[in-house]
């Protein structure tokens, strides 16, 4: 039996494609669940308007984050905070206070989900930070943490 897929599945497909499955399994697992519906002549073409929609929309994130990526490499953020004299820092710096700094410095709107570090920053001097914004896009920042 044809079924369209209308949430990802694992190892059987992702929303909006067309798959063939047994009978038994779609009629007592796939369609009883909301995760198919069966592939008629309107489904079909609902499915392929789907498609093309998720398509396009992969498309624009990852021309968004290349504009991320064009507008923030090799940008130099400059961040204070309260360090003591040998130069560790009373607290530490994280994805979030990264991505504050960032807008800030910036005006570039950052959400801290795409900022990647290994570990909270904890003392003073020049830090590269990796921003991915989509799963092939990456950049860095270099970050520089001064006593405030």
């Amino acid at each position: 039996m044809k079924v369209i897929l209308t949430k990802d599945v694992d190892e059987l497909g992702n929303k909006g494609e067309v798959v063939t499955v047994a009978d038994g399994y779609a009629r007592n697992y796939l369609v009883p669940r909301s995760l198919a519906v069966k592939a008629t002549d309107g489904a079909l073409r609902q499915a392929e308007a789907m498609r093309i929609a998720r398509e396009e929309a992969l498309i624009a994130a990852r021309q968004e984050a290349e504009g991320y990526a064009q507008s923030l490499t090799g940008t130099r953020v400059v961040v204070a905070a309260r360090a003591g004299d040998e130069g560790k820092l009373f607290g530490s710096i994280g994805a979030g206070d990264i991505a504050a700094a960032i807008t800030k410095f910036t005006g570039i709107t950052v959400d801290r989900k795409i900022v990647e570090i290994d570990a909270p920053i904890r003392e003073i001097g020049l830090h590269e930070v990796i921003l991915r914004p989509h799963p092939e896009v990456d950049f860095a920042v270099t970050l520089d943490v001064i006593p405030a």
